[in-house]
């Protein structure tokens, strides 16, 4: 998967492969060195613990700060250790050897600042915004307990009143280490709000604080403007442009937007827009059209044509407005906005796909379209502009004649390659190499069963995620598999967690996700890490079935001794192999 944490270390180790098939090979007299694969020195990190992955000897032990540490039968070890904030030193030594490491743990909660003045950061909006006439605006900044803060701005005094406990929420790989709570801290914060009607520039903020006869003041960082509602339209530039429910890449992804598409900008922060059904782009994936007026069209007739392995669906429109799409166990949703339904006609023949299309008016400015399908297994879609007539594919089942696979085809992405490493084993060998040992391994099997089977990379270079996913939508395989193995971040345990796991983002990948991790557990009698939905580069393909394989953690001082086993290695390919056609078996 994307690794929270990626790295490469020069091994001192010894590593043995073989020549055939390339597998991994680790023969336990030659590691005669004290190794630490993880983490690098004057490591920092916000975690308030740091495991140390490495190996030595089997023989003897291993002491960090004079504790002893347990190791695997090969001498592989990953124990945690806390850490102060500030500077954490800390010696690994094993016989005569010893290694010397510094690790800073940050700070990552604001600070109550000292004397008469704002924490650091702590004003906001910190970016230029635009927003619409009498459109709710706010302001906050931490300051010391028991202040008056208020902001000038345009004439007005806004008062920013306490709002108690400052509650700030995990980053989204916390899930993965079974703690995502929130955390609160006494930091006072204080927060409000304001409407403007005049349209125009109004400037920065001026934030003031009085304490105790005291006073402070700082301009904020961010800029106000006030648009004339729909005074600019945009045009998406870009293929399938990211759409998200916020202003920067921390918020969850929507539907993207065809190129072509057009809507007006209601709002903008940073490099941000906001359009007009809600969503941000962007500034870069789109262009400014002059004297636009707001993109709306009526929508009448809508026809189906039924070509070899999918069924095209054409919505004539008068312009490229914005859409959301959304799908079921067995019904795929169109949301079309911007948009007014004069529709009288639908031509939807005997479709394989198909049973019937339903559609209403959910809104005065958008129309749904719910096709029911004849499967509740979904295998792809494609959605595109052809001028102004919005052209929505959806793809075939496979045709499977008896015990025949020969129209399957499986893409195998061997994860991470060249420059980027991914994970790192005990004994410093890179998951990018693991990866793709698996990779030629299950090709080998699948090829066997009569799949036809489709690469990323079959040699060790570096390849960037949309490259990858620039193959999937070009080739159009009937599943995709990238194959990984996993890590953890520092907060993580790296002894005790273990596992093989599956990610899908799409629905259409759910039940492939869940049936393979299943199989494999069951098959390998290998311990279950999860099934997750998780919005990963290599599982928002659209175009087909898309899941990431985590098939255990390269990490872990045991597991890593079976991962690195030729014998299993070449068991798991053929129990994947097996479980894929399994699954295509029961979906036919």
């Amino acid at each position: 998967m994307n690794k929270i944490f990626k790295f490469t270390l020069t091994s001192s180790l010894i590593l043995a492969s073989s020549i055939l098939g390339e597998n991994i090979t680790v023969n336990a007299q030659t590691r005669q060195n004290l190794n630490l694969s993880y983490p690098p020195q004057n490591h920092q990190t916000t975690a308030d613990q740091i495991f140390f992955i490495g190996s030595a000897s089997p023989t003897g032990e291993v002491l960090i700060n004079n504790q002893k540490i347990p190791r695997s039968n090969t001498g592989n070890f990953a124990p945690s250790f806390p850490l102060q904030l500030g500077e954490n030193n800390f010696t690994i030594s094993h016989e005569n050897e010893s290694i010397n490491i510094t690790i800073t743990r940050l700070n990552n909660q604001l600070e109550i600042p000292q004397g008469v003045t704002f924490a650091n950061n702590s004003l906001t909006p910190a970016v230029d915004i635009s927003r619409l006439p009498n459109e709710l605006i706010c302001f906050s900044a931490v300051a010391p307990p028991k202040g008056e803060v208020y902001v000038n701005l345009a004439n007005q005094n806004i008062l920013l009143f306490p709002q108690g406990e400052n509650i700030q929420l995990p980053e989204n790989s916390a899930v993965l280490t079974g703690d995502n709570r929130p955390i609160s801290s006494n930091i006072e914060t204080y927060q409000g709000c304001t409407t403007f009607a005049n349209i125009g520039e109004l400037g920065y903020p001026l934030f003031n604080l009085n304490l105790n006869g005291e006073k402070y003041q700082q301009q904020g960082t961010g800029k106000i403007n006030i648009l004339s509602p729909y005074a600019q339209v945009i045009e998406v530039i870009t293929e399938n442009a990211i759409t998200r429910t916020g202003s920067n890449s921390n918020y969850s992804r929507l539907t993207p937007l065809p190129k072509g598409t057009r809507a007006s900008v209601t709002g903008s922060e940073g490099d941000w827009l906001r359009l007009d059904y809600g969503a941000w782009i962007k500034a870069s994936d789109t262009r400014i059209i002059p004297n636009a007026i707001p993109p709306q069209t009526v929508i009448r007739s809508i026809i189906s044509e039924e070509k070899e392995g999918q069924t095209d669906i054409i919505f004539p429109l008068q312009t490229a407005v914005p859409i959301n799409i959304n799908q079921g166990s067995n019904t795929f949703t169109l949301t079309l906005y911007n948009t007014t339904a004069q529709t009288d006609t639908i031509y939807l023949d005997n479709d394989p796909l198909i049973e019937r299309l339903d559609w209403q008016q959910i809104t005065p400015n958008s129309v749904q379209y719910t096709f029911h399908l004849k499967t509740d297994q979904q295998w792809g879609y494609n959605v595109s502009y052809d001028n102004t007539s919005l052209v929505l594919s959806l793809r075939h089942s496979p045709q499977i004649n008896g015990q025949s696979l020969s129209n399957i085809t499986v893409l195998l992405d061997p994860g991470h390659g060249g420059s980027e490493s991914g994970a790192v084993s005990p004994t410093n060998y890179p998951e990018k190499d693991a990866n793709l040992v698996i990779s030629k391994l299950l090709k080998t099997e699948l090829i066997k069963r009569g799949i036809n089977v489709i690469m990323t990379r079959e040699i060790d270079q570096t390849l960037a995620l949309n490259e990858r996913i620039n193959i999937i939508n070009q080739t159009q395989p009937t599943i995709s598999l990238s194959l990984h193995y996993n890590a953890l971040p520092d907060q993580g345990d790296a002894i005790n967690t273990r596992g093989i796991s599956a990610f899908w983002y799409h629905p259409q990948a759910h039940s492939l996700a869940v049936f393979l991790e299943d199989y494999l557990v069951e098959n390998l009698n290998r311990n279950s890490y999860g099934v997750y939905w998780n919005n990963l580069a290599l599982t928002r393909p659209n175009i087909t079935p898309s899941v990431l394989l985590e098939l255990g953690f390269i990490i872990n001082p045991e597991e890593f001794e079976w991962i690195s086993n030729p014998n299993e290695q070449q068991k798991l390919a053929s129990i994947l192999a097996d479980g894929i056609v399994q699954w295509f078996i029961n979906n036919n």
